[in-house]
């Protein structure tokens, strides 16, 4: 038996829309479901805020909505939230005009002021308050890429310390028509060697084939030290997701992404996350090879390389999700779903750790 909570639904508290879920347990604990407050509508732009619930009994109650990063009427979008050996909570995410669609973006037909720029602060006090933004954007996107966004979902700090964010971007094409939209999704990371003071990219998987578009990422640390990463693959090869794995925290690749056929999914954001105890890999998505719906867990007990139907959640239509180790007994699954359509709401759903194995 599982316990669900719904700490977000559309066309309440003041939004249209909730889009776009991220979950971290701090060392209170509280849990910290973070999302994209859309103002106006389910739009990717327009006026968006990050908002924050805070849970203080394991999702199974949320307090008040916060805003926890805001950019005017414009938008502050894509949560990326990490919990430090510190307790710091580090908040990496994007900023853009409120007008830049994804469509100009990728034209190029926005300014580079107005496009995707990332920013990071923090909060010292458990989520409660967060400091005054700061932009990183000259640290981690290089010039000419178009689309920018950090991954949806958590990120990470890794054992030796390194802060280490999934993120993707675009490169604009090839030729002389400068106004041509830009057509491959790449991918590349965030990295921080002092609790975010810094930062700087690390590998770049930049694929102009059409074979492996890497798109939205998702990572964890295996027990051995190795960085996994899953991504959402928007391209012609076999599945809807690829994998890669980094044996320096994430500066570089083993090999490049490559399809991994043994997850069925839709063309859809997920997440990964690794338990110590027992030893297994988990995958959150919708599984449904064609539509958002089916939300399923999965598991791999051997770092990412075969994997086998852990829980089925429900036949529901759903979408985005992140995972996040809620005690040594309870997963926490944040995701979008509803009844009728997988926007309806983000719910939190406890599932104990014995149903997963």
């Amino acid at each position: 038996m599982t316990e669900v909570s719904t700490p977000f639904r559309a066309g309440h508290e003041g939004y249209a829309s909730f889009r776009i879920p991220a979950v971290v347990a701090t060392r209170r604990p509280t849990l910290l479901a973070f999302c994209e407050g859309r103002v106006a509508s389910a739009a990717d732009h327009g006026h968006i805020d990050i908002v924050l619930k805070r849970s203080t009994d394991g999702g199974r109650t949320w307090g008040p909505l916060q805003v926890a990063a805001s950019n005017g009427t414009n938008l502050a979008g894509n949560p990326a939230p990490v919990v430090l050996d510190t307790g710091r909570i580090l908040l990496v995410h994007v900023r853009a005009a409120a007008s830049a669609t994804e469509a100009a973006i990728l034209r190029g037909q926005v300014k580079d002021a107005d496009g995707r720029r990332v920013w990071v602060q923090h909060s010292d006090d458990d989520g409660r308050t967060w400091s005054r933004p700061k932009e990183i954007t000259a640290q981690v996107r290089k010039p000419g890429w178009r689309w920018y966004a950090t991954t949806p979902g958590h990120a990470l700090q890794l054992s030796g310390g390194r802060v280490l964010v999934p993120a993707n971007h675009t490169l604009p094409p090839t030729g002389t028509d400068t106004g041509a939209e830009a057509r491959y999704n790449s991918g590349h990371r965030l990295l921080s060697d002092d609790r975010g003071e810094s930062w700087y990219l690390g590998y770049l998987d930049e694929n102009t084939d059409g074979y492996i578009n890497v798109n939205e990422t998702t990572a964890a640390e295996l027990p051995d030290g190795r960085v996994y990463f899953n991504t959402r693959n928007d391209s012609p090869a076999p599945g809807n997701r690829a994998d890669a794995h980094s044996g320096d925290g994430g500066r570089t690749l083993v090999k490049r992404f490559r399809p991994q056929a043994g997850l069925t999914a839709p063309v859809c954001e997920a997440s990964v996350l690794q338990l110590r105890d027992p030893d297994l890999l988990l995958f959150s998505a919708p599984a449904d090879p064609a539509y958002r719906a089916l939300m399923t867990i999965r598991a791999s007990a051997d770092g990412g390389t075969t994997w086998r139907t852990a829980l089925t959640v429900d036949g529901l239509p759903a979408a985005y999700s992140d995972l996040v180790r809620v005690d040594t007994d309870t997963v926490g699954l944040l995701y979008e779903t509803g009844d009728f359509g997988a926007y309806e709401t983000i719910t939190f759903r406890r599932l104990p750790v014995h149903l997963l194995t």
